[in-house]
């Protein structure tokens, strides 16, 4: 999204939206599991890689939160 659409309110809302639900995820996996580059070669591995790490986000997410939906 480029500055110009951000600016209308449709624009907005939807980048709005982003910094709330995307963002957060970036910032656990790159923080907090320290993920700032990848360790692999190729780019099937940096895709698994990626997977493992986004896959650890969501067991994680689970374990704290997955008994609300019960």
């Amino acid at each position: 999204m480029d500055e110009t659409s951000r600016r209308q309110p449709h624009g907005k809302q939807i980048y709005s939206h982003r910094m709330s639900v995307v963002e957060p995820v970036f910032g656990n996996i790159g923080t907090n599991k320290r993920l700032n580059r990848f360790s692999l070669r190729s780019k099937t591995k940096v895709q698994g890689q990626w997977q493992l790490y986004c896959l650890v986000h969501n067991v994680e997410k689970l374990a704290k939160y997955g008994h609300l939906s019960q």
